[in-house]
């Protein structure tokens, strides 16, 4: 068993870095079928179930799937341990499966493990709970499972570029981070110091309560006409930031789910009514 993580992980990574969509760290989807885009998971089994249904990937070779931040949050093993790396596990199967459909974004809570740093949801420490169920589960062969995992999630694409125009991350830099941005990150490979806070890929991450004005300007920078984000809590699954933003989450029961169509043009205003609530999706 823990051979078969290590391979999956490892597969799972070949299959992200190859992607004949990407080009450097976005994948670039095309100007034909359909998207489905979720919001944070943290570990939600049965919305992820519900958003794969959705996608019926196996009969649909034209839908894509965007996924993030699946860790951290969900069931528990008995002794308080975070088991959600099982549903990254799941889903990294269905990119092995449906290797230019299913596409996961790395989001901060990645960063996070991949720096060993701490991070907080509900009160806990995420880190070291999710740690403690891994260990728990491969014993002796833990470290080389977790290396494995850790490869993994470097290998994940920060963006999803619509044909559209519809950027999806999991979000972007702070208003007072914009002027340091280092816009080369999305054309090359990214290295654990990018992940290091002030760094690029610690601001596309982390970024958070951006304003209308940092949010034209982000939109112009990247030629893109709206954003599709997570990151930010939304208790009834999805929001707004300022004219051209929105904030999906996916986490919960009230979570939600977007859908579109890639031959379409949209504006943020537009594109809200794709919204699913996940509770309406069998």
């Amino acid at each position: 068993m823990p051979q078969e993580s290590i391979q999956l992980c490892q597969t799972g990574a070949d299959l992200n870095r190859s992607c004949r969509l990407r080009t450097g760290n976005i994948i670039q989807l095309p100007a034909n079928g359909r998207v489905i885009v979720s919001g944070d998971l943290h570990g939600h089994t049965r919305n992820y179930e519900r958003i794969m249904n959705m996608a019926d990937l196996a009969n649909n070779p034209t839908t894509h799937v965007i996924l993030q931040e699946i860790i951290h949050g969900g069931p528990e093993d008995d002794f308080g341990g975070c088991l959600s790396y099982q549903l990254l596990f799941d889903a990294i199967r269905a990119k092995v499966a449906y290797p230019d459909q299913v596409h996961l974004l790395l989001g901060n809570h990645d960063t996070a493990v991949i720096s060993n740093s701490a991070v907080l949801k509900c009160g806990r420490e995420m880190n070291s709970a999710m740690k403690g169920a891994m260990q728990r589960r491969y014993n002796e062969k833990y470290s080389d499972v977790f290396n494995a995992l850790v490869d993994y999630l470097l290998s994940q694409p920060l963006a999803v570029r619509c044909a559209n125009r519809v950027w999806v991350s999991h979000s972007l830099p702070a208003d007072n981070e914009i002027d340091r941005f280092d816009l080369s990150i999305f054309n090359r490979p990214y290295t654990p110091d990018d992940i290091e806070r002030a760094n690029p890929v610690y601001l596309m991450t982390w970024g958070r309560r951006h304003s209308d004005e940092a949010l034209n300007r982000l939109a112009d920078m990247l030629d893109v006409d709206v954003f599709v984000l997570g990151h930010q809590p939304q208790e009834m699954g999805w929001g707004r930031l300022g004219s051209n933003t929105i904030i999906l989450a996916s986490e919960h029961s009230y979570g939600s789910v977007l859908f579109f169509n890639l031959a379409q043009p949209y504006t943020a205003d537009t594109l809200v009514r794709n919204i699913i609530p996940l509770g309406e999706i069998e």
